[in-house]
């Protein structure tokens, strides 16, 4: 019989007002997308869209299908409200 071997990460999502880092356990194998249903994540905050917003792991973006790794933080991006670029440019004309 083959032993799963399970490891442990955090899925983290951050609306301006409040922030969640939800820890959890999956399987060895596990897919970003399958540990941020796992996670609760999309209960708690609705407004997820991961057909819209992107994800990463420690700042870098992964994609849905890529597997996670022992200790990993799944990060949910929320979708900028202002393009940096044009918030630098008004930020210059003042």
């Amino acid at each position: 019989m083959v032993a799963i071997k399970m490891i442990r990460i955090e899925v983290a999502y951050a609306r301006e007002e409040t922030q969640r880092i939800l820890t959890l356990e999956v399987t060895e194998g596990t897919t970003i997308e399958t540990a941020i249903d796992r996670s609760g994540v999309l209960d708690l905050f609705p407004e997820i869209d991961l057909l819209q917003q992107k994800v990463g792991v420690f700042g870098k973006t992964k994609k849905l299908t890529d597997i996670v790794q022992a200790g990993d933080r799944i990060e949910i991006y929320r979708p900028l409200v202002i393009d940096p670029k044009e918030a630098r440019r008004k930020r210059v004309k003042k």
